[in-house]
C-alpha cells in the first residue's frame, strides 16, 4: 500500500517508488509534464517559529480546561496546585524536546524521534494513532471551542444550539485547511497576527483579575480546599485537562527542517500566565462587571486564539505525515508538494474527513480523554527515547542538554497517568488503547508484507498518479533547500 521506504530496516516490497522528483505525471503520456524541482523551503523564521509555539500553547485549552480540572480535583485549591504541577511538567517536557530538536534535525516531531530511538514499528504505530485518533480529535476539540466562542456574542441571553456550534466549527476547520494548503508564508503571517490577538485576550483576562486580587477581592479563595475530596481516579483526567492546556510546546519540532537556525528557538514556557488566567476565571463574570459592553470583545479574542491554535496545529502535524510518507510509513501521495504553492497539500487535507467525523460524533471532554491517552503515552515514550539515546549514541552532537532527572521524572509521570486513566475513564481511554494496538497488525500488513497482488500494486500506482493530476502535486527531495 505504501511506497518503498528510505530505511533499510523496512522490506523493499512494502511500497512503490513514484514519479521522478519534481515532475507532474500525465495520464495520457509516459513522459513527465515538467522538470522543475519542487521542495519545501525554509520559511519558518525566528518570529514565525515563536508564533507557532505561543499560538499553539495559548489556545482553547486554557479556556476549556478549568472546568475539567475543577471537576476532577474537587476544590479551587487543588485545581491551582494541579495547574502549577502541569506547568512544571510541561516545562520539563519542553526542555526534553529542545534537546531532541537540536540533536535530531528532522521534521516530524514525535514520529522522527521514536523512529531514531526505537525503529520503524513504534514509529509507525505513533503516526497511525496520530492519523486516526490524536489529530482529528485534537482539531475537533479546539475547533468546538472556536465555534462556541465565535457565536457567544450572538446568543447572550440564551444557550447556543449545539448544531450551530458544530456547523460554524466545520467552516472554521475547512478554512484553516484551505489556508495551509495555499501558502506557507501566509499561514505563518496569519499565525503571527493571531498570536498578537491571543496575547491581547490573555491581558484582558489577567489584568482585571489581578486588580481584583490587589483590591482584596479574595472571597473566592476562602476555604480554597473545601469541597469534594480529590480522588486518585480523578487525578489522571485532571492531568489530561491540565496538560492539554499547556500542550503546544512540541509543535515546532514538527517543522524543524523548515526552521531557520533551529538552535535559536528557546524552550522557555511561561506557565505562570496560565495560573493567573485560572485565578481570574474564578471571578466568573468579572469581564461583564468590570468592562460592561466591552466584555463582548472577549469571546471574539478567545475565538481568534482558538483559530490560531487550529492553524498552528494543522501546519505542524501535516509535516509529521509528510515525513512519515517520505520514510515509507504512509502512502506516497502524502509526501508530495504542490507544484506552484510549495505546500504539502495532501498531508494537510487528509485530516479533513476524520476530523468531521469526530466533530459530529463526540462531545468536547470525551474527545479530550480519548485523544489524551495516546498522546501522552507516546510523548512519554519519546522522552524515554532521549534517555536511551544518551547511552546508545553518546557521541551524538547535543547543542542543548538537560539533566537526566528531568526526562526520567517527566516520562514516569506521563506513563503512570496514562496507565491510571484506563481505570478512571475505561470507555474513552480503552477505545484509544484498542485503536493504538491495531497499529501493530497494520504495520505487518501494509509495511512488512511484500507479496501484495500485482493488480493491487497497479491500482495503487494509478490512484496515486490520478491524485497527482487532480491535486497538482509531485514528489520532492529528502533534503530541503536551504
Amino acid at each position: 500500500m505504501f511506497r518503498k521506504p528510505a530505511l533499510s530496516t523496512i522490506p523493499n516490497g512494502s511500497a512503490f517508488r513514484g514519479q521522478s522528483i519534481g515532475r507532474l505525471p500525465s495520464l495520457d503520456s509516459k513522459e513527465p509534464a515538467q522538470e522543475e524541482k519542487v521542495v519545501l523551503k525554509k520559511k519558518v523564521t525566528f518570529l514565525r517559529g515563536v508564533s507557532i509555539i505561543i499560538g499553539t500553547i495559548i489556545g482553547a485549552g486554557i479556556f476549556i480546561s478549568p472546568k475539567g480540572i475543577l471537576k476532577n480535583t474537587g476544590s479551587v485549591g487543588m485545581s491551582l496546585i494541579l495547574w502549577t504541577v502541569c506547568g512544571i511538567l510541561s516545562l520539563f517536557g519542553a526542555l526534553c524536546y529542545a534537546e531532541l530538536g537540536t540533536c535530531i534535525k528532522k521534521s516530524g516531531g514525535h514520529y522522527a524521534y521514536i523512529l531514531e530511538a526505537f525503529g520503524p514499528l513504534p514509529a509507525f504505530v505513533r503516526v497511525w494513532v496520530e492519523l486516526l485518533i490524536i489529530r482529528p480529535a485534537a482539531t475537533a476539540v479546539i475547533s468546538l471551542a472556536f465555534g462556541r466562542y465565535i457565536l457567544e456574542p450572538f446568543f447572550i441571553q440564551c444557550e447556543i444550539p449545539d448544531l450551530a456550534i458544530k456547523l460554524i466549527t466545520a467552516v472554521g476547520i475547512t478554512v484553516v485547511m484551505v489556508l495551509n494548503s495555499m501558502s506557507v508564508s501566509w499561514s505563518a503571517r496569519i499565525q503571527i497576527f493571531l498570536t498578537f490577538c491571543k496575547l491581547v485576550a490573555i491581558l484582558i483576562i489577567i489584568v482585571p483579575g489581578v486588580m481584583q486580587l490587589i483590591k482584596g477581592e479574595t472571597q473566592h479563595f476562602k476555604d480554597a480546599f473545601a469541597g469534594n475530596d480529590a480522588s486518585v481516579m480523578g487525578l489522571p483526567l485532571a492531568f489530561y485537562s491540565g496538560m492539554y492546556a499547556y500542550s503546544g510546546w512540541f509543535y515546532l519540532n514538527f517543522v524543524t527542517e523548515e526552521v531557520e537556525n533551529p538552535e535559536k528557538m528557546g524552550s522557555c514556557r511561561k506557565s505562570y500566565f496560565f495560573l493567573l488566567i485560572h485565578v481570574a476565571f474564578f471571578y466568573q463574570t468579572f469581564a461583564e462587571r468590570l468592562m460592561g459592553n466591552f466584555s463582548l470583545a472577549v469571546p471574539i479574542f478567545v475565538a481568534l486564539s482558538c483559530f490560531g491554535s487550529m492553524n498552528g496545529g494543522i501546519f505542524a502535524v501535516s509535516r509529521m505525515f509528510y515525513v512519515a510518507s517520505r520514510e515509507g510509513h504512509l502512502p506516497e501521495i502524502l509526501s508530495m508538494i504542490h507544484v506552484r504553492k510549495h505546500t504539502p497539500l495532501p498531508a494537510v487535507i487528509v485530516l479533513h474527513p476524520l476530523t468531521m467525523i469526530m466533530l459530529f460524533s463526540g462531545d468536547l471532554y470525551s474527545l479530550l480523554n480519548f485523544l489524551s491517552f495516546a498522546r501522552w503515552l507516546f510523548i512519554g515514550l519519546v522522552v524515554i527515547g532521549l534517555i536511551y539515546l544518551r547511552y546508545k549514541r553518546p557521541d551524538m552532537p547535543r547543542p542543548f542538554k538537560v539533566p537526566l532527572f528531568i526526562p526520567a521524572l517527566f516520562s514516569f509521570t506521563c506513563l503512570f497517568m496514562v496507565a491510571l486513566s484506563l481505570y478512571s475513564d475505561p470507555v474513552n481511554t480503552g477505545i484509544g488503547f484498542a485503536i493504538t494496538l491495531t497499529g501493530v497488525p497494520a504495520y505487518y500488513l501494509f509495511i512488512i508484507w511484500d507479496k501484495k497482488p500485482r493488480w493491487f500494486r497497479r491500482l495503487l500506482d494509478r490512484v496515486t498518479e490520478t491524485l497527482q493530476i487532480i491535486l497538482e502535486v509531485v514528489p520532492t527531495e529528502d533534503d530541503l533547500k536551504s
